[in-house]
Order: structure tokens, then sequence, then C-alpha cells
């Protein structure tokens, strides 16, 4: 039926899927539909076409009419793409010409120094990172050392990493440069740490801590001589300064003291009873013996420590006498030079054994670190010094009988 009304309609077989899609609708319908109600639905799709055309147009005119431009100018750009295309191809012929006679003339790289050059420099573009690191790593070891004592095993660490730098790399002048600041860094890291062993009230702890830490900065930065033996003479160093300072503070009494010694020989004056002397002088033997007992016992620590050869060893190789070893008599110097010229002055019998006590109490906790000098005071002159020795030993073995028969 639909073939027969194409016929008809002169349409012919070749039609669009519409088309053939409406003649076929058109078969199903009945005459009188067709004449009376398919006019109407044709013109109501046609006058709904034109409304849907109308509105398109007045949203897309534009980019309809700009793709219109660009479509008429294409005519002219293909012909200039195809232009600029041969040119290319002309250009990248002579290019290839060029890199194989650019080949050919430079047979190896380090023939060319510009070649090496650029080689160089691609390296250190692909270790930027790596050198703006190390460039970085003379603030950062000033910053950690800065932090906290706890900071100083980390700037040790990193120092030595750059020192193993710069024995892989010598010949480097960044690495140089980067060591040489880092050598200034870990200089004010030692001088921070000697300040510290210069602490009134230095402990054993801290003191142990400090000594370990120079033990691992010295060496670099003095090559001439070993830790083991730098460090005890550093430690002795610092803190008789301390000692030094201490005593110093004293200088008050000792004006006071200095005053009476030289008022008992002038005539018409009164004869001084001597108070400003034994003030002085007992305040003296006090910050003596509890810096001098410290002193030489930590100084002991510290060589054991630090691993260094004791006073009495036998060593060939460091035949001469260790720091601590003669130490001791130059603090035994600094008590009795103000006892011999201070002492007389005291002449009250009570108030000498009282000062007298308080030395032999010091030689005693000396002596038991192999530092007693109560056999010296013999040579200033103090006379009743073997008598209160006698009585402090009687004494003291009456307290030893006692406590062995309690137990």
């Amino acid at each position: 039926m639909a073939e027969a009304l194409q016929d008809l309609l002169g349409i012919g077989q070749k039609v669009d899927a519409t088309t053939s899609d409406y003649i076929s609708y058109l078969a199903g319908q009945p005459v009188d539909a067709l004449r009376s109600s398919e006019r109407q639905l044709l013109s109501q799709a046609s006058n709904s076409a034109l409304l849907s055309i109308q509105s398109l147009s007045k949203k897309s005119y534009k980019a309809v009419v700009g793709s219109a431009d660009s479509h008429a100018s294409l005519r002219e750009t293909i012909p200039a793409l195809s232009s600029n295309a041969v040119q290319l191809s002309r250009f990248i012929s002579n290019l290839d010409s060029q890199v194989e006679h650019f080949s050919t003339s430079i047979s190896k790289a380090g023939d060319s120094k510009s070649i090496a050059r650029r080689r160089q420099v691609l390296k250190m573009l692909e270790n930027a990172d790596r050198l703006t690191d190390l460039m970085q790593v003379p603030t950062l070891l000033s910053s950690t050392a800065n932090i906290s004592p706890l900071g100083f095993s980390s700037t040790l660490d990193l120092y030595g990493h750059i020192q193993r730098l710069g024995a892989l790399y010598p010949n480097s002048q960044l690495v140089s440069d980067v060591l040489s600041e880092s050598e200034a860094s870990i200089l004010r890291l030692a001088t921070d740490l000697i300040n510290t062993l210069k602490a009134p009230n230095l402990k054993l702890a801290a003191t142990l801590r400090t000594v370990g830490w120079l033990k691992r900065a010295i060496p670099d930065l003095i090559a001439w001589a070993p830790a083991q033996d730098m460090i005890p003479v550093v430690f002795l160093l610092c803190r008789f300064i301390t000692l030094a300072a201490t005593l110093d503070a004293l200088e008050p009494l000792r004006l006071l003291a200095e005053d009476e010694r030289l008022s008992q020989g002038k005539p018409g004056q009164s004869r001084p009873s001597g108070q400003h002397t034994e003030r002085f002088l007992k305040r003296f033997i006090e910050v003596f013996r509890e810096h001098s007992f410290g002193i030489v016992s930590m100084s002991k620590s510290v060589d054991t420590n630090l691993g260094g050869t004791g006073p009495d060893s036998l060593d060939l190789l460091h035949p001469l006498p260790s720091a601590l070893s003669t130490f001791p008599i130059h603090l035994v110097n600094m008590l009795l030079e103000p006892l011999r010229i201070y002492l007389p002055a005291v002449k009250d019998k009570v108030a000498r054994e009282s000062i007298l006590t308080q030395v032999l109490y010091c030689a005693g906790s000396l002596g038991r670190l192999g530092a007693d000098f109560g056999m010296l005071l013999a040579m200033i002159g103090v006379s009743e010094w073997v008598d209160l020795v006698k009585r402090h030993r009687l004494l003291a073995g009456r307290l030893e009988s006692v406590i062995g028969d309690y137990r």
C-alpha cells in the first residue's frame, strides 16, 4: 500500500527514513481522516516547526553567523597552513643536516669545553635540591646548637657528615666553603661548652655530658693534641677560674683583714681583736674546701671517662705527668698563702683552733683524693698544728672504739 502510494505521488523508492515513515503512516489512515484532520495536523506541525526554527534562530544566530564566517575563512587559512607545513618540512631537513654536521665535527664530549660545561650545569640542575640543603647546613648547625643542650649531639653528628663530604670532595669549592663555615659554628659550640664548665654549681652529670661533647668537638678543631690530654687541662683551667672568681668575691673581707694586720705593728693604737681576719679566713677555707674537693674529684671522673692514663701509670708515649697530678700543689698554695699572711693576726686561741680545725677537715677531704697537705702547715709556722692533729686522731680513735663496741 505504501509503495503504491509512493508511485502515485511520484516520489520513487529512494526517500529518507522520515518520509518513508510518514507515507507508511498515511497508508494506514482512512480516507475520511485524511480529508478531515490531516490537513489540520500538518498545519499545526508546520506552525510548531516554524516557531521552533524562529526560537532557535533568535538564540543561536550569532553562533551561526560566526561559524559561517569561520568556514568562509578556511579558503584562505588552509592554503596558508599547507604552505607553512611545506616550509617547516624544509627547515626540519636543514636542521637534521646541521645536527649531523655537529655530531660528526665533535667526536668526543671531552674534546669540547662547552659541552663539558653544559653537562656540568645539567648535573647542577639535577642536584639543585641537594646543593640547597648543603648550603643550609651552617645555619642549621647554629640553630640546632642554640635550641638546647640536647641539640649538641645532633650538631656534632651533622658536622661529622660535612667532614665526610669534605673528604669525598676535596676539590669542591662549595663543600670547602660549607666546611669552613661549619668549623666556625663548631668553634662557637666548643666555646659555649667551655663556658658551661665554668658554671659555679656544676654537677658531675652535667660535667660528663659536656666533656663527652667536647671530646667529639676538640679533635676536629685541635689536631695537634689528643682529646684525652687536652680536655682534663681545659676542665681544670675552667674550674680554677671559677674558684678564683669565687675567692675574689671575698675581697672586702680581705681588705678588712689587711687593715687589722697592718695596724698590729703601729704604736699608739689599740690592739685589734682579729675578728675580721677570723671571718675572712673561715670563709676563705670554707669556699676553698667545697670547690677544691669538687674540682679534684670531678677531674678524676673526667680522666676516667676519657680513658686517659692515671698519674702513676707508666706510659712511654706520655712521659710527662698529667695535669691532675700537679694541680693540687697549686690549690694548696692558694690556701697556704693567706694562712701564712693573716693567721698571725688572730691572737685568740679558740679562734685559731677553730680556723685550724677547718684546715684539718679540708686537708682530710683532699686526703681522701690523695692530696693531703697537712704536713705543709709546719712550713708556714703553725706551731699548734701537731697538737691539734694528735687530739683529733685521739678523738677519732675513741669514736671508732665506741662504734666498734656498739656493733
